[in-house]
């Protein structure tokens, strides 16, 4: 067995965040914002693809990010900083996934 991939918390999306956040303000839900086609899921899954191999689909990755939406609004929000969200989440999924078997076994 190797381990599973590592996962880096990417350069904070300054700018679609400002996008995410006048979203929410103007209405839309929050868990509509973060799986949209252009919302923060596909964003980091588009960086963290590599789940796949230790078997995280999109499917479930969306829902673990949409599960964890109160601690990414309190990011978008201001009151936590990218680096504080980013790694809670990278935790939430590292403790989901497998590490890989490679040998065949």
């Amino acid at each position: 067995m190797t381990p599973a991939p590592t996962l880096h918390v990417p350069d904070e999306p300054t700018g679609r965040a400002e996008i995410w956040l006048a979203s929410v303000l103007d209405g839309h839900d929050l868990a509509y914002v973060l799986a949209a086609e252009d919302g923060l899921s596909p964003w980091l899954w588009s960086r963290w693809s590599s789940l796949t191999a230790a078997g995280v689909s999109n499917e479930e990755f969306g829902e673990i990010v949409l599960a964890y939406r109160r601690e990414l609004w309190l990011w978008l929000a201001g009151e936590r900083t990218w680096v504080q969200s980013c790694s809670g989440l990278v935790g939430r999924i590292s403790r989901r996934m497998v590490p890989l078997d490679v040998t065949g076994v």
